[in-house]
């Protein structure tokens, strides 16, 4: 099949190499065992937070599953990534994955669909919340869809980000760490509080509020929490994701070499 993929150019054989690569790697998250303990653990912080909120609010809506969506996942989507480069370092594969009859930007695209998938079946497990309110009474639906929208447009950063900063080391915990480090700060630096706090310490600069409106995730997920799927929002999480993967790319090239 690799060698196939070689003699392919084009459209066809760039999809024939991602399809190989997003094989591969999809196998590897469902069959390992520690994804579905992350997994388990997630969908369990998740429906206890919205079943607090439920049952104190009494109100047909997942307002409060989302608004703590962005912090779950700053130490969830690390756990997921941590081992798409790192684990090839450390295993000693990397230089043979690097040296298959592919080139590195399907081998990137392939494990970040594949973290993908792995991601949105995670995500579906929250589906019952849908069917239990929706059995219950009448909750707005157009909502709840375009707060998915941007859970999926928010997950879909964090990983590339991830995988980014996994393809930086070899060591598993390390990424972990850094990833960890990196979503909170793309999260927390839109918090109002920690907005308040930079613009105080920085008043000339208005460092805050700059880190709030140019950087952090939350403005523009918080946008479709509120029912609006807006082109700008979209296409801010399209594009710093696009960049991440990049990035991926570019340090895998020299890393190399």
């Amino acid at each position: 099949m690799l060698a196939r993929v070689a003699v392919r150019r084009g459209v066809a054989g760039f999809l024939w190499g991602v399809r190989v690569v997003l094989r591969r790697e999809t196998g590897a998250y469902f069959d390992s065992s520690i994804a579905y303990v992350y997994a388990a653990v997630f969908l369990l912080l998740a429906h206890a937070v919205f079943m607090n909120g439920f049952f104190l609010e009494s109100v047909l809506e997942m307002g409060e599953y989302f608004r703590a969506l962005p912090f779950l996942l700053a130490l969830f989507i690390p756990a997921i990534t941590m081992r798409s480069w790192a684990e090839e370092r450390s295993h000693g594969t990397f230089e043979l994955v690097m040296t298959l009859p592919l080139r590195s930007f399907e081998v990137v695209l392939g494990k970040y669909l594949a973290s993908i998938l792995f991601y949105l079946a995670v995500l579906a497990g929250s589906f019952p919340i849908v069917l239990m309110l929706t059995w219950l009474g009448e909750p707005d639906l157009g909502l709840i869809a375009s707060s998915y929208i941007g859970a999926v447009l928010l997950g879909a950063f964090f990983l590339a980000l991830g995988i980014f900063i996994s393809g930086l080391t070899r060591e598993q915990i390390v990424a972990f760490v850094l990833s960890t480090f990196a979503c909170s700060l793309f999260v927390l630096s839109g918090q109002e509080k920690v907005v308040e706090v930079l613009d105080g310490l920085t008043p000339a600069w208005q460092v805050g509020t700059w880190l709030h409106d140019s950087v952090s995730v939350l403005p523009h997920y918080d946008s479709f929490c509120q029912g609006v799927v807006s082109l700008a929002d979209a296409g801010y999480f399209a594009l710093t994701s696009a960049f991440f993967l990049v990035m991926n790319e570019v340090t895998l090239k020299i890393a190399k070499h």
